[in-house]
């Protein structure tokens, strides 16, 4: 107990002396910033349990791209389960000359069975909750369709071939999940009123589900009675397996949040160690004394850690509620992607946040006041006997400990945490290495300036450990900014920009095939030009090289869902023009006579498919199997229509499908498709632009959010500049000591200082802008496949930000050297 109120007692002397706050704030900023996420993410986990059965409308699923067969819904009756059917597709809804693109949800009586739906009877109306659906011959519009079609309650719209009356508004259901991804606007109709608007036709892409609610037992009992019934085309979601799109967005959004967290983590753990290390300095005198006065080195080891214990917890009970204020930005920003109404957090966070906080301290600065055990007692008559250092190794191998240990609350993937980690490492690295290489460079540019310019370039390359440290902290900062500047905006604007300007923005599928004459020649007719119609046929990969193919044998999450989905095949006597071949050949005569199948590249790398293998598809309840002749590369963003897989004309001969096509309309033109409609009802159409403006909106309110959480990257930025500074202060103080005393003015050694901050700030905002460069043309090249355009704005804005930034902060942060007395300072001496 003595030992704590000592520790206490030091604790508040050396607070107000001023050595201990950057320390205190490097924790709030680490903690708030995790705890921003781990705030957010909770209240996102919350919700989802919370609302499982309701973001399905039911307690078990069944969903199936074939119409589900009747013995599924016998099975459901035996066990006396609730169950409703529903049919949900994409359709071109239309009024007058107005057609909008809608997602089209055909229900029964008995849906939803969890959860309500909610209907308004005018536009921003009041909401009530309804037991009912749409009559027959009536539909509810979102008021999203409504304001696109300007229609409203009691007018005729026309969907397929059928007419129906507006009836209400529909403000909610159940197992729409939020808006994330949900592009086209819901129109909910009745299941009677399919066969009048003979959308459903052979071919359509159709997504059938059998909604069912009962007790857990029979629940389960019905799972296992299925399990023997064998349908590929069929996938059961349950509680667990809600909203699995949803589920995963926001996962790899949280997972981007937690690494931009553990980033300002290292930052602050650097800022930490500086400030550690001039603290443990300062108190060699005062370790000596208590070595002479009995104290034994694992008294004084025990009486730092306490103080460090509780350091930590005083800041970041602060940083807790920091955080607790910034996810209420996190949530703001990413309104639309989320539900609207989340449930409070709980009070997990504050214990992880505390955790974190002490982690964090303990791990970067315990290291450097453990010299402090090692003071010897003769320091009080010898000044010059000072602690050997610890070594390096170890104090590398506890910070990356510590970070790792907060990796998996963060990321949930120790893997991406690795990669991320390791980038950050190499970031530093290049930094300091450019860093080193430029600041020699500069005792070059000495002799040929100013005597203030010449001093301070002077202080700078003989404290060049310490402008390193300043570099690496505040340009890691600088270049993730510029980097998230940079995708914003450069790599998206060259994405859109190397799209030709007649780049098709409309798709038309669900073509049957007794309609391509004629929608070819309607076509070429509008459009003054031939528009090609490429065959579609529905398959599902069961095998490669007579091994059948097991989703759940692949490792890679993207591998087990191309293996568990079907796919478009489609057929055709030569390669379209933007496909290139990069193993193999065409196929020529032979393919008369033997089937064949060519593999685009990336599909065949995930599934581990090569040239020379024998796949097998089974399409409508009939089987093909071919060779796999060539490997193609495919420009998937060229919005043209393309394939992962293309076989011989001979081969798909008389298999059931569809055709799709695309091609480019302007706006002025666009009663075209209303002409269109009219005269093929059956035809989807997809407008590209509508849909690329939704994804854009969402990829902007990702970018914002990211761009959110790494201000606390900036700031952990700023705190390693202050430490960096806080470090030579002592020399500084001593330097300006002496300059005053040899006659120098007050104003000449401001000047010196300022030349020396301008210098680092133009040297870390030039190697910040060539950090983030590369790595965007890396992203480039290798992610975003386009070529990349740097903008040249970076090299200046860089340089100036960072110049204002560190000239402000060391100019602050030197005040105190500045205004000591000279003779107070060489006293000490």
């Amino acid at each position: 107990m003595n030992l704590l109120r000592f520790a206490l007692t030091a604790l508040q002397r050396d607070w107000r002396s001023g050595e201990l706050r950057l320390i205190g704030v490097s924790i709030l900023i680490a903690v708030a910033c995790l705890t921003s996420v781990a705030f957010f993410t909770d209240r996102v986990k919350r919700a989802t349990e919370l609302q499982a059965s309701e973001l399905l409308a039911a307690d078990l699923v069944l969903v199936s791209s074939k119409k589900i067969d009747d013995i599924y819904i016998e099975q459901a009756r035996t066990l006396n389960l609730t169950y409703s059917l529903n049919e949900s597709f994409r359709s071109v809804a239309l009024k007058d000359e107005r057609l909008e693109l809608a997602e089209v949800k055909a229900v029964d009586g008995r849906y939803p069975i969890r959860g309500q739906l909610r209907i308004a009877d005018a536009l921003f109306g009041a909401e009530s909750v309804t037991e009912n659906v749409p009559q027959p011959g009536a539909v509810w519009l979102d008021s999203r369709l409504l304001q696109s079609l300007q229609a409203r309650p009691g007018d005729t719209i026309g969907l397929g071939a059928a007419t129906l009356r507006v009836a209400k508004i529909i403000t909610y259901e159940p197992d729409r999940g939020g808006d994330l991804f949900n592009i086209a606007p819901r129109l909910l109709m009745n299941r009677a009123d399919l066969p009048a608007s003979k959308l459903i036709l052979p071919g359509s892409r159709v997504q059938y589900r059998l909604l069912l609610g009962g007790d857990a037992a029979s629940l389960e009992q019905y799972r296992q009675a299925i399990k023997n019934i064998e349908n590929e085309h069929l996938r059961v979601d349950g509680i667990r397996d809600a909203r699995p799109e949803i589920r995963t967005a926001l996962e790899r959004a949280e997972q981007f949040l937690g690494l931009a967290a553990l980033v300002s983590v290292a930052l602050a753990g650097l800022a930490i160690a500086m400030s550690a290390g001039r603290y443990a300095g300062r108190h060699y005198d005062h370790c000596a004394i208590l070595r002479c006065l009995g104290l034994k080195q694992r008294q004084i080891t025990r009486l730092y850690l306490l103080q460090l214990i509780m350091l930590g917890l005083l800041f970041s009970l602060p940083g807790c509620a920091l955080g607790y204020l910034a996810q209420e930005g996190l949530n703001r920003l990413l309104a639309g992607m989320i539900s609207e109404s989340l449930p409070r957090p709980s009070l997990w966070p504050v214990f992880t946040g505390l955790a974190a906080g002490l982690v964090t301290v303990l791990a970067f600065a315990l290291p450097q006041l453990l010299r402090l055990a090692r003071v010897p007692p003769l320091r009080v008559l010898r000044r010059d006997l000072t602690p050997l250092p610890l070594n390096n190794y170890l104090i590398y191998a506890l910070a990356a400990g510590a970070l790792l240990l907060l990796s998996p609350w963060q990321s949930g993937s120790v893997r991406l945490t690795l990669y991320t980690l390791a980038g950050l490492f190499l970031t530093a690295l290049v930094l300091a290495v450019a860093a080193k290489f430029m600041l020699r460079l500069l005792k070059y540019l000495q002799p040929g300036l100013t005597s203030a310019a010449r001093h301070g370039l002077a202080n700078l390359t003989r404290r060049s450990h310490q402008g390193v440290a300043q570099i690496i902290g505040i340009g890691i900062g600088v270049t993730v900014m510029l980097l998230l500047t940079l995708i914003r905006t450069d790599l998206l604007e060259g994405w859109q920009n190397r799209l030709p300007p007649q780049t098709p923005n409309y798709f038309l599928i669900n073509i049957q095939p007794d309609q391509v004459d004629d929608l070819r020649a309607f076509l070429s007719g509008a459009l003054g030009k031939e528009i090609k119609l490429y065959p579609m046929i529905r398959g599902r990969l069961t095998h490669i090289n007579n091994r059948r193919l097991d989703p759940e044998a692949f490792n890679d999450p993207r591998a087990r869902r191309l293996a568990a989905r079907e796919f478009n095949l489609s057929y055709a006597d030569k390669p379209q023009a933007d496909n290139e071949l990069i193993s193999g050949r065409w196929w020529g005569a032979e393919a008369a006579h033997n089937p064949y199948f060519s593999v685009e590249e990336g599909i065949a790398e995930t599934l581990g498919i090569k040239q020379g293998d024998r796949l097998r598809y089974s399409i409508g309840g009939q089987e093909l199997t071919a060779e796999v002749l060539n490997l193609r590369r495919v420009e998937w963003d060229s919005f043209n229509v393309n394939f992962f897989v293309v076989a011989n004309t001979e081969a798909m001969r008389g298999y059931p499908g569809a055709f799709i096509s695309s091609f480019y309309l302007p706006g002025a033109e666009r009663p075209l498709l209303i002409r269109l409609v009219r005269q093929f009802p059956s035809v989807t159409i997809l407008d590209i632009d509508a849909l690329l403006k939704q994804v854009r909106i969402i990829m902007d309110q990702v970018v914002r959010t990211v761009e959110f959480v790494f201000i606390f990257t900036l700031l952990t930025g700023v705190a390693v500049l202050f430490a960096a500074l806080q470090t030579t202060h002592d020399e500084r103080g001593h330097e300006a000591a002496l300059m005053s005393a040899l006659g120098a003015r007050r104003r000449q050694i401001l000047a010196g200082l300022t030349a020396e901050f301008v210098c680092l700030g133009l040297l870390t905002g030039l190697l910040s802008a060539l950090a983030a460069s590369a790595i965007a043309l890396i992203l480039a090249k290798f992610v975003f496949n386009i070529e990349a355009v740097i903008n040249p704005v970076i090299w200046l804005v860089a340089p100036l930000s960072c110049c204002l930034i560190i000239v402000l902060a060391g100019l602050l942060g030197t005040r105190k050297a500045l205004s000591s007395s000279p003779m107070t300072v060489l006293r000490r001496l």
